[in-house]
């Protein structure tokens, strides 16, 4: 393969928007002055231009509702004018343009985000089944900006306005905060005597929005639990 078949494969292309795919695993984002990005520490791949990358620590009430919560983002500062590449160990990437609604995703799925929207801990209303007892949590990005996320795969993204719309927890990855969640369980007496689906417990979805889904179960907690 020659330097201009090999340019014209992989070679930098045209911003379509602020964030914008390059594949599915890397994210491209348009920098200019004054517009700051927060990204996940260590997820820059490349630059042009000149930025500026800074640690970003949050103030101590939030790093400490941080801790309790189990929801710490060790997040960096982007600064300047130029052409961002992020990436995150191969992930795919799926970015989103919020316009004064929200987006809840899991802390681990966040690569960026324009430093225009707000963060908060949001908690996961509407849920107790696997995690009776507890307060579940996750991060809440609202506003008006641009947000990525990863996932392991490409992911579903689901509609479930026209019916209610049940995912898998551990698939689980991101979803507008407007919707209306609970939890479902599916499991019957077979499964408390080793007949079991593996599907006994799934979260319902209604409302106008998005749920995002990815194709791989994570073995981890999808939720942090506080309690």
């Amino acid at each position: 393969m020659d330097q201009q078949t090999m340019m014209s494969a992989y070679g930098q292309q045209a911003p379509i928007a602020r964030m914008s795919p390059h594949g599915n695993k890397i994210c491209r984002v348009t920098m200019q002055q004054g517009q700051d990005l927060f990204a996940k520490q260590g997820s820059m791949i490349a630059y042009t231009g000149f930025i500026n990358f800074m640690p970003y620590r949050e103030s101590r009430g939030n790093r400490v509702r941080g801790r309790a919560a189990g929801e710490q983002l060790a997040l960096m500062q982007c600064q300047g004018q130029g052409d961002l590449y992020l990436a995150d160990y191969g992930a795919d990437v799926v970015m989103l343009q919020l316009q004064g609604n929200g987006i809840s995703v899991n802390g681990a799925n966040i690569l960026a985000f324009d430093a225009t929207l707000t963060k908060s801990i949001g908690w996961v209303s509407g849920i107790a089944n696997k995690f009776s007892g507890n307060g579940m949590t996750n991060i809440e990005l609202a506003g008006h900006g641009w947000v990525a996320i990863t996932t392991q795969g490409t992911p579903v993204v689901l509609n479930p306005s026209e019916q209610e719309t049940c995912v898998d927890p551990d698939a689980l990855v991101a979803w507008s905060t407007g919707l209306r969640i609970k939890s479902k369980r599916s499991a019957r007496i077979g499964a408390l005597v080793g007949r079991g689906t593996g599907e006994a417990m799934q979260v319902a979805f209604t409302g106008s929005g998005f749920v995002v889904v990815q194709p791989s179960e994570d073995s981890t907690d999808r939720f942090h639990i506080r309690g």
